[in-house]
């Protein structure tokens, strides 16, 4: 078996295979770009990070700028300009009860902060609890505890012994809602610490979408019991399901949610975990031992608060709601077309995700049928990754209707030659 003479060790790839990987040498709008003149749609938004585009003006510019006066500076007892700025515009277009800021650069970093947050909570204000729910099938990232809150399976398992359990409530699939919210009800009786879920959407759980009244229901049981409700919308936050944040549709305020991905605009690594006054207040004190000990080098990097400060001025100075309108119109048009398709079932979207299962003898996450969908995407021109058997789309809301038919027409054509 031969080895890739490249020393770099991809994320979620199996170098055994021999899969080529193009080497990208420049990016813009929604399209990737090589040194020798091939392109690719970014039809999943680089990992579902990339909103307005990449390479959007607005945002380098900003990033240049930013370089040219402070580049990294100690966060713990420091501030700067980039991260006040950024934090109180956060306040403005967030619910009034989430009234703090905690920096960090990553998905699972802002998740794993949202554990220690409301674990910490319950510590300093004397109760036992640390049980943690989570929902059936959900991901939330691949450090030691957004593993232990997320789906066990085959990505997971060499690390088992260092999980900690979590209670798992059942996912709410069309028709037995009731359960769902039924077993939440049962399980927040033992009094746990928090209940951690992806609103409205599960991403690498399989693009599996369940309705707004359920996500306002879960809140209400939660806060009936007094149990801590985190929302993760590291990636359903900034648009994709249709609105800013997918809690918005249900009217529901999280005790502490996690942003990240979109929150730069997908240009630089950044992420918050917000939270309401109380989970602040419980380490509030003039007693150190308090402290909330957390923290990374490159906490609020200043870089990154800079380009995130300028993906605020874009929400607030361009269309960009118009766009995800119109992107949300023309993928729902183009599923509606490819859902009549003998080999495609369960399909689905919100707001700008649009997803569909390929019927196929070998389903779930270690189908062989995506690598091979993936090879026909790139051979296309077009960068898709499927989860298993289940196709989705969800390219940045720059995405032209030219560009659009042509991914949907590479998963057409896939349906009829794989």
């Amino acid at each position: 078996m031969s080895k890739n003479p490249s020393p770099v060790w991809h994320p979620f790839t199996q170098h055994g295979l021999g899969e080529p990987i193009p080497l990208i040498s420049h990016a813009s709008g929604a399209r990737l770009h090589d040194a020798a003149g091939n392109s690719w749609i970014d039809a999943i938004s680089s990992w579902w990070i990339t909103t307005h585009g990449h390479a959007h003006p607005r945002i380098m510019a900003a990033i240049r700028a930013q370089t040219e006066k402070l580049d990294q500076i100690i966060f713990a007892g420091w501030t700067h300009e980039p991260a006040e700025t950024l934090a109180a515009a956060l306040m403005r277009i967030t619910p009034d009860p989430l009234t703090r800021v905690f920096f960090s650069d990553s998905g699972s970093t802002s998740v794993e902060v949202a554990l220690k947050m409301a674990l910490g909570y319950w510590f300093n204000i004397g109760e036992a609890r640390s049980r943690i729910l989570v929902l059936e099938h959900s991901y939330h990232g691949d450090t030691i505890g957004t593993m232990s809150v997320g789906e066990r399976g085959v990505y997971n398992r060499a690390w088992q012994p260092l999980l900690f359990d979590v209670d798992t409530i059942p996912f709410p699939h069309e028709g037995v809602e009731q359960a769902t919210l039924d077993a939440l009800d049962a399980a927040c009786t033992e009094k746990p610490a928090a209940f951690i879920v992806e609103p409205l959407i599960l991403g690498a759980g399989g693009m599996l979408v369940y309705p707004a009244w359920v996500l306002a229901e879960m809140r209400s049981i939660c806060a009936r019991h007094g149990v801590l409700f985190i929302a993760d919308e590291v990636m359903t936050g900034w648009g994709r399901t249709g609105t800013r944040f997918a809690c918005d549709q249900a009217g529901i305020i999280p005790d502490i949610m996690c942003l990240s991905k979109g929150l730069t605009g997908g240009a630089i690594p950044l992420a918050v975990t917000l939270c309401i006054e109380p989970v602040f207040d419980a380490h509030y004190s003039h007693d150190r031992s308090k402290t909330f000990y957390h923290s990374s080098s490159y906490t609020a990097n200043p870089i990154a608060c800079a380009a995130a400060n300028a993906n605020l001025e874009i929400w607030r100075d361009e269309p960009v709601q118009q766009r995800i309108d119109a992107l949300a119109g023309a993928q729902a048009a183009h599923l509606a077309l490819l859902s009549r398709h003998p080999r495609v079932a369960n399909p689905r979207r919100i707001g700008t995700i649009a997803a569909l299962d390929v019927t196929t003898p070998d389903s779930g996450y270690l189908s062989n049928l995506a690598p091979r969908l993936a090879a026909f995407y790139r051979e296309r021109g077009v960068l898709l990754r499927p989860l298993g058997n289940s196709v989705y789309v969800m390219p940045p809301y720059c995405t032209d209707a030219t560009e659009l038919a042509q991914v949907w027409g590479a998963i057409a054509d896939s349906l009829d030659t794989i």
